[in-house]
């Protein structure tokens, strides 16, 4: 036990420094190494480990780690470490400023108290003044109990800010553990959500409410986890391998983004020849001589885009539509294109989702589009149309013709019916339309049209005994 006489005298400016850095010793320093006790023997890293492996080297300040919490109740008052749950700050990426906070799951379970969610809107509030993206890393058993609806209501005002800054300032959730009931929705609002592969979780209401309400009986992976998100819900937008894989695609995706609306895109020095190339003449031989055989989009995209640099959003979910980042002349640009080697690139409710809300982001940030179309239609069945296909997939039609950034479209193959005026189309209103020359634009497939066109010839022709199929 310290005797008076060791405390610092905070009459002098030496004995307030002292003071000073007895606090940061044990706010910081002390904190941290029990944090790592708790948190590695889980095969998890820490909320300032996952800030320092997230920013540039030595970048990262941060804000707010001496605030305490408040509450006497429940005992809470004899437990009031610095920084409470949350780790807040400012850092850099690839040299730009970004904002950044981490849930600290070695304290209180990272539970969301009053001064952790003040601590979030300080920093949510700072990012969208300075107009700079922001990254929250999501480690959280919840709401703080002991705090009641004090506590509860921070959500409410998380959840305000994130509608503000979205389409302002881009915004990244990883999932580091668990997120369960309100605490989900911030990540929703959100432009990108990247989950840890069997370490994240989320979902409204967990498996024994569900057992105790509707009899099912289910895990917390099937019914949550990071790969349920990545391919059934579409929640996540990128299944990562472990935090290292989670923190790594954030900083690339941050590499692709302006840091607002108002911002110029990044600009990188690539080099790049305006001559035909043995890359470029192997484009000659990607698609198929067969108009059904399939082939992977994968390839075209890698052709077009600089170093065959290309970073996929939401690979796993609809696949037969692929959207992500590239560059050309060392500029970002989106792409949206048609997955012949899935469901023969048919699109249904799940692609026009995924593809609409692509959309809508780069129109909000600038991000001119490219779209490659190898289009046969929508998928047909009742099992679209009485989930909504009509409603559901008028969002991509919308999205493309309100869309004021530079729209390119290029038709690869097929561009059938009502699937190629959603794809960009120049009637919806592209820039530029360019045909492979493999391009085929109509109202439908030849075959379908000459069932229809020749019906009552074909008729005859079945009944006299001919062969039809020739």
């Amino acid at each position: 036990m310290e005797s008076v006489t060791d405390q610092p005298d905070l009459s002098t400016t030496a004995g307030k420094i002292a003071d000073l850095r007895t606090r940061f010793q044990e706010a910081v320093v002390d904190a941290e190494t029990a944090a790592r006790t708790k948190q590695h023997a889980k095969g998890k890293l820490t909320a300032r480990e996952r800030i320092e492996m997230l920013v540039d080297p030595g970048s990262f300040v941060e804000l707010d780690e001496y605030v305490r919490h408040r509450t006497s109740a429940f005992g809470m008052d004899k437990s009031r470490p610095y920084g409470d749950s949350v780790v807040t700050g400012t850092g850099t990426i690839h040299g730009r400023t970004v904002a950044v906070y981490a849930q600290d799951f070695s304290t209180f379970g990272g539970s969301l108290g009053e001064v952790a969610g003040d601590k979030i809107i300080k920093v949510m509030e700072l990012a969208l003044r300075s107009g700079i993206p922001i990254i929250g890393m999501l480690d959280s058993g919840g709401a703080r109990i002991q705090e009641g609806v004090v506590a509860l209501g921070k959500y409410g005002e998380i959840f305000r800010l994130n509608t503000a800054a979205s389409g302002v300032i881009p915004q990244i959730s990883i999932i580091m553990g668990p997120a369960a009931g309100g605490a989900v929705y911030s990540p929703a609002l959100t432009d990108f959500v990247i989950m840890v592969d069997k370490t994240s979780q989320m979902f409204v209401t967990g498996p024994d409410v569900i057992k105790t309400v509707t009899g099912e009986d289910v895990g917390m992976e099937e019914l949550g986890g990071a790969h349920t998100h990545n391919t059934r819900s579409g929640v996540a937008h990128y299944l990562a391998d472990d935090e290292d894989d989670a923190l790594d695609y954030a900083r690339t995706l941050i590499g692709f983004l302006p840091d607002n609306n108002l911002a110029e895109l990044p600009l990188y020095e690539t080099p790049f020849e305006f001559e035909t190339t043995d890359a470029d003449r192997a484009l000659n031989t990607v698609i198929p001589d067969s108009p059904n055989q399939p082939y992977d989009i994968h390839t075209v995209i890698d052709g077009i885009v600089d170093g065959a640099d290309f970073l996929e959003v939401q690979p796993l979910f609809a696949p037969n539509i692929v959207i992500g980042f590239g560059r050309i002349e060392g500029r970002t640009v989106g792409i949206i294109a048609n997955q012949p080697s899935q469901m023969a690139g048919t699109l249904n409710i799940d692609a026009g989702e995924k593809a609409s809300r692509f959309v809508r982001f780069c129109d909000a940030f600038s991000v001119p589009i490219v779209t490659l179309v190898d289009v046969p239609g929508y998928l047909p069945g009742t099992d679209q149309e009485w989930t909504g296909v009509i409603r559901r997939g008028a969002k991509l039609l919308y999205a493309y013709a309100e869309a004021t950034v530079p729209l390119v479209t290029v038709i690869l193959r097929k561009a059938y019916g009502g699937a190629y005026i959603v794809m960009g189309s120049k009637q919806l209103g592209a820039d530029i339309n360019l045909a492979w020359p493999t391009a085929e634009i109509a109202v439908m497939g030849g075959q379908g049209a000459v069932n229809i066109l020749y019906r009552g010839e074909i008729k005859r022709a079945e009944e006299a005994g001919e062969d039809v199929a020739a």
